[in-house]
């Protein structure tokens, strides 16, 4: 069986998920917003099922809402 990767979430980066089949999900971070929102995006064009997080403050995921202005 293969081992998980774990990894640590950096303080103040975005956080996303992209579900890519039956229990396969891959976790992508960015420093900055507006890189995370344009790759969110990305990936939404490409019909990925895509779960925005947020950005990661050492506790919890804050700024989670996503508006389509950014």
């Amino acid at each position: 069986m293969r081992r998980k990767k774990e990894f640590k979430k950096a303080v103040g980066h975005y956080f996303f998920n992209i579900s890519m089949g039956y229990q396969n999900n891959i976790t992508i971070s960015r420093k900055t917003r507006q890189e995370a929102v344009n790759d969110f995006l990305k990936y939404q064009k490409l019909k990925k099922g895509c779960e925005w997080l947020g950005q990661w403050n050492g506790k919890e995921f804050v700024d989670t809402v996503l508006s389509e202005a950014a």
